[in-house]
């Protein structure tokens, strides 16, 4: 029997999962996550025993462990919701993160073959972006493609990606309103491309099958104040997408959208769904505006500085949306705050400081 070839980046990439259950999804998983870290996020009941399939390497925090870690910055992860994975980029060391949910399985291409998600990922941001020209071959970096006639060669070297946002086969990722009215619609079609998001233009990112370059954009991917306590759920993967793309445009880098697919199982209650995002559904057309219109100063060069200021813009005009808004953007300076101190190397060094 042949010797399996090392996976890709096996020692530069975390495994993130939020999860209030048994991981038994990962026996389905197991060929391709086991050579990896897990960080499992474990929300709600922090006493709940979680139990993880033998073979895997990983790492458990609940919200004790938050506490304990965090102490009163801890207030900014989020409690019983799925945001709270981004407490696991925060802890994690590597280079690389791949977050996904537990009802997400392996999905199958067009020929019937197990996709290798995780590897996709990987292959997406280990290539460059387009975001100042679009393609229309889509990824010119992928095999069979390159850059069509009239592209402009001064722009063909791309800039670095720093996310992969993956898409979804059977249940797509509706909202409530959708989900009520298409009850029975299922996401049979497969598309095989993989595009780089344009400079200037926003996308709604979806947190279950997702990867990211941590050092280059890990700052800038807090899923916010959602779930236990808060006004509002289901935006807190949304908003670290709007965020990040704005920095991203910023420091001139790229976001990739396309495969790699994976199978979402389980089909959330709509009902329960919009009592989650009613307020959010209200508030994104000023949301989106927002984010359209933002910028950032030439002086903000790192990740932190721009998360700061951006902080700084969604207290002074969405806070007159609603107060909430005063309350998650003293929550994004407090998660910069604690970034910081459990990642003092990627902390920028203050203008007149010593390097």
């Amino acid at each position: 029997m042949a010797t399996p070839a090392t996976p890709l980046l096996k020692d530069e990439l975390d495994i993130v999962i939020p999860t209030i259950r048994n991981l038994d999804f990962l026996e389905m998983w197991r060929p391709y996550f086991q050579p990896y870290h897990l960080i499992i996020v474990q929300d709600g009941d922090p006493t709940k025993v979680i139990k993880v399939p033998e073979g895997f390497d990983y790492e458990l925090y609940n919200r004790n462990d938050i506490n304990r870690i965090l102490g009163p910055k801890a207030s900014c992860i989020s409690f019983k919701d799925s945001a709270c994975r981004c407490f696991g980029y925060m802890v994690s060391k590597k280079k690389y993160i791949y977050t996904i949910d537990d009802d997400c399985f392996v999905a199958k291409d067009p020929c019937g073959k197990d996709i290798n998600a995780l590897e996709q990922h990987v292959k997406n941001l280990l290539s460059p972006s387009t975001p100042f020209f679009f393609n229309t071959l889509y990824d010119p970096y992928r095999e069979g493609a390159d850059f069509v006639r009239g592209y402009p060669f001064s722009l063909r070297e791309g800039v670095p990606t720093a996310v992969s946002h993956g898409l979804w086969l059977n249940i797509p990722d509706y909202d409530a309103p959708t989900q009520l009215v298409k009850p029975t619609e299922r996401n049979t079609r497969y598309v095989d491309a993989v595009l780089t998001i344009p400079k200037g233009t926003l996308f709604p990112m979806c947190g279950m099958n997702l990867a990211f370059n941590r050092d280059l954009i890990g700052p800038a991917m807090y899923f916010g104040l959602m779930g236990d306590g808060q006004p509002i759920g289901r935006y807190d993967d949304m908003w670290a997408g709007w965020c990040t793309k704005v920095i991203c445009d910023h420091l001139g880098l790229g976001v990739k959208t396309g495969l790699p697919y994976i199978y979402h199982s389980k089909a959330s209650n709509p009902f329960v769904n919009l009592k989650k995002e009613y307020k959010g559904i209200f508030w994104q057309e000023e949301i989106i505006p927002f984010f359209q219109a933002a910028t950032l100063s030439k002086g903000c060069t790192s990740v932190q500085q721009c998360y700061i200021e951006l902080s700084k813009q969604v207290k002074d005009k969405l806070g007159k949306v609603d107060p909430y808004f005063d309350k998650l953007a003293d929550a994004m300076v407090t998660w910069i705050e604690a970034w910081d101190e459990l990642n003092p190397s990627t902390a920028p060094v203050p203008k007149g400081a010593p390097k």
